[in-house]
């Protein structure tokens, strides 16, 4: 069975930092793209950051670029985020996603059929 299980949330004043890791088993993900979603209540779930699993190309969504950093080391078949600068409105639940479709900007930020999806970690940014 494929397990993608977040971890690294918590509470954090404003401005302050945290990293995320999502630790994925349960097959190989060479051809995947692994993201972050996040989800606040209320709102629909919107894309954050995006890494190839083969080459490390990055993508990032406006609202989080400059603050946050996508990587991985694929030896561990981990991903991480990596949080700077946080906000009261980065409140949310973080999802760790792997995608079988081919890179494509266009619909990167589309969730896809097929993908699978980890339980989520919640992250807390007080003012």
């Amino acid at each position: 069975q494929v397990q993608l299980v977040e971890s690294g949330g918590g509470l954090v004043q404003g401005g302050g930092s945290l990293r995320l890791s999502c630790a994925a088993s349960g097959r190989t993900f060479s051809g995947y793209t692994m993201r972050w979603f996040r989800q606040a209540p209320g709102k629909e779930r919107e894309f954050v950051a995006a890494i190839s699993w083969i080459g490390g190309i990055t993508y990032y969504s406006d609202s989080v670029k400059g603050r946050f950093a996508i990587s991985r080391l694929n030896a561990k078949n981990t991903v991480y985020l990596q949080m700077n600068s946080l906000k009261p409105e980065d409140t949310a639940v973080y999802y760790c996603n792997a995608d079988p479709r081919l890179w494509n900007i266009a619909t990167i930020h589309l969730m896809a059929g097929n993908d699978y999806w980890g339980q989520g970690t919640q992250v807390t940014v007080s003012s």
